[in-house]
């Protein structure tokens, strides 16, 4: 379950007009703190953003699932999934499922959420994306950065 402050944070942008993405990212930042902290590990990277948009999903962020060949059609059934999970409002989830999760996470090593390991996803995934989309990406940041920070 998602710290309510995370929840505010994710308000916040999405009264402020910031993309769901953005929104999501409070999720995901949730999820890195939690793994610093020692609470539970993750097996990469990867699975460390794809547990915080999980979340984000789940607590109603209008997040699209991954397109077709961008992820596995099981990820994308469990992100269309989670999506209307969010969207109805989800009973609390299942005390056993949730204790098996988290004790499976805390085998999990603390190495996913360190510098180098973010560093290392970020470039892959910008690796994957052409010249001219990253160049559009800037662009539009650097157009919707806020001018008092």
């Amino acid at each position: 379950m998602p710290e309510r402050e995370t929840i505010e944070r994710a308000r916040r942008d999405q009264r402020a007009g910031k993309s769901a993405s953005t929104q999501a990212g409070e999720f995901v930042r949730e999820e890195m703190d939690h793994i610093r902290e020692g609470k539970h590990g993750a097996r990469s990277a990867k699975q460390a953003i794809a547990i915080g948009l999980s979340k984000a999903r789940r607590a109603g962020v209008a997040l699209k699932p991954p397109g077709k060949g961008k992820a596995s059609e099981e990820t994308r059934r469990h992100a269309q999934h989670d999506s209307a999970v969010g969207a109805k409002g989800a009973k609390p989830p299942s005390a056993k499922r949730s204790r098996a999760t988290l004790s499976a996470l805390k085998r999990e090593g603390s190495s996913a959420a360190s510098t180098q390991a973010l560093s290392r996803q970020t470039k892959a995934a910008a690796k994957k994306r052409t010249a001219a989309d990253r160049s559009a990406a800037a662009r539009k940041a650097a157009r919707t950065r806020s001018r008092n920070g």
